[in-house]
């Protein structure tokens, strides 16, 4: 009782700090802003793109290492990956708000179920050129997909989004 207690009041005390920005820095004079709207560099849609070409690719090898995802061609991966990302970035912090408690009593184990349940809803959307097949497959399945997008984003997209363009002028 107590310890559900405690996890409601940090629960609480956080979003209330997330919504006075506290622990997220918004900062409205950001020099991306332009006359009230917001542009885009180029950096940024090449690590996009590169982003969820790393996402594709980590679906594909998921495909073909286990038996409990399908996934048709590499183009369906392509569209997979930007059906998952537009769900990582709209539903996905709603239902970790909602498990917090459960991911706190379960130590974090909880939190694969949450991308378990992007990856059905993903399912559902693509109909037969994307599957994902079981309870326990799925659940290794997510933690692999985590993982190995984790890894890979270090590996290849950062580096990439952080690569200065460097000009080369010879004398």
């Amino acid at each position: 009782m107590l310890f559900s207690f405690l996890c409601n009041y940090i629960i609480i005390i956080m979003v209330k700090k997330m919504s006075k920005g506290k622990i997220y820095k918004i900062d409205n004079n950001s020099s991306r802003r332009t006359n009230g709207k917001y542009t885009y560099d180029k950096d940024d849609l090449i690590t996009f793109g590169i982003s969820i070409l790393v996402y594709a690719i980590v679906l594909v090898l998921a495909s073909n290492l286990f038996r409990g995802i399908y996934v048709e061609n590499f183009f369906y991966a392509i569209i997979a990956a930007l059906i998952l990302s537009l769900l990582n970035s709209t539903i996905k912090p709603i239902l970790i708000y909602w498990t917090l408690p459960l991911s706190v009593l379960t130590f974090g184990i909880a939190y694969p179920v949450v991308n378990m349940i992007i990856l059905k809803l993903c399912d559902i959307l693509m109909g037969n050129a994307f599957g994902v097949s079981g309870f326990f497959s799925t659940f290794i399945i997510a933690i692999f997909i985590s993982g190995m997008r984790m890894l890979l984003d270090q590996m290849i997209t950062m580096k990439v989004g952080k690569r200065k363009w460097i000009q080369l002028y010879l004398i």
